[in-house]
């Protein structure tokens, strides 16, 4: 007899890009958009752009994360981050 918590579940994940995931990371260990961007030397609006563009490959793949906390639990279903590095 297998129980539930034997199997362990699959995932469509989304082909980001290494500055897709670079941003993603960055993004989810910092405050806001904005210090993100500080760290990264870019804009906040380009952090926006590439957060947006993430949401969108994470609806078509059938995960959609409307919330950094959503974006958060998909990014450590997909081993983009790992919860010792929040």
């Amino acid at each position: 007899m297998t129980s539930m918590l034997d199997k362990t579940p699959t995932y469509r994940k989304p082909v980001l890009t290494a500055r897709e995931i670079e941003i993603l990371r960055e993004w989810l260990v910092c405050e806001s958009k904005s210090e993100a961007a500080s760290r990264l030397y870019v804009t906040a609006a380009t952090v926006s752009t590439h957060i947006v563009r993430i949401r969108e490959k994470y609806a078509r793949v059938g995960r959609p994360a409307p919330t950094k906390t959503s974006l958060l639990a998909r990014a450590l279903q997909d081993g983009v981050v790992f919860i010792d590095e929040l």
